[in-house]
């Protein structure tokens, strides 16, 4: 029996390096099924980079914590996106959190894949 679709939070970390000019680059995602575990990861990692030695990007890191949670746990519940973005050395950190609608995976009877999934190849690194 398929469970239904649940609502919840789809969580991106990109970084940008400043020096640059590529594009940025994801570093990590998660899934969250609540709004206080969504802007947690967010706050996990400001907490992290808080103490560094860069005193602009240590007051705004804080300064979320403080004002910036709020709002957007609020905007989470009323299923808005939302952004944080912070400079940290010459890198640019940006945390997205939105809503996203979580679909169950089919459960497979065997370990033989249909056919159709050998028709995706994974894009070699650049």
């Amino acid at each position: 029996m398929l469970k239904p679709p649940q609502w919840g939070y789809w969580y991106e970390c990109w970084t940008e390096d400043l020096t640059e000019q590529r594009g940025s680059t994801l570093l990590a995602s998660f899934d969250a099924y609540s709004a206080p575990q969504a802007d947690r990861w967010v706050a996990v990692a400001l907490r992290t980079i808080s103490p560094a030695p860069d005193a602009d990007a240590s007051d705004k890191a804080w300064e979320w914590l403080y004002e910036g949670r709020i709002e957007t746990r609020r905007a989470l519940v009323r299923a808005e996106p939302r952004t944080v973005s912070l400079p940290h050395a010459q890198t640019r950190i940006t945390w997205t959190i939105r809503p996203a609608l979580f679909l169950p995976l089919a459960h497979r009877q065997t370990a033989e894949l249909p056919a159709c999934a050998y028709n995706f190849k994974p894009r070699p690194a650049e």
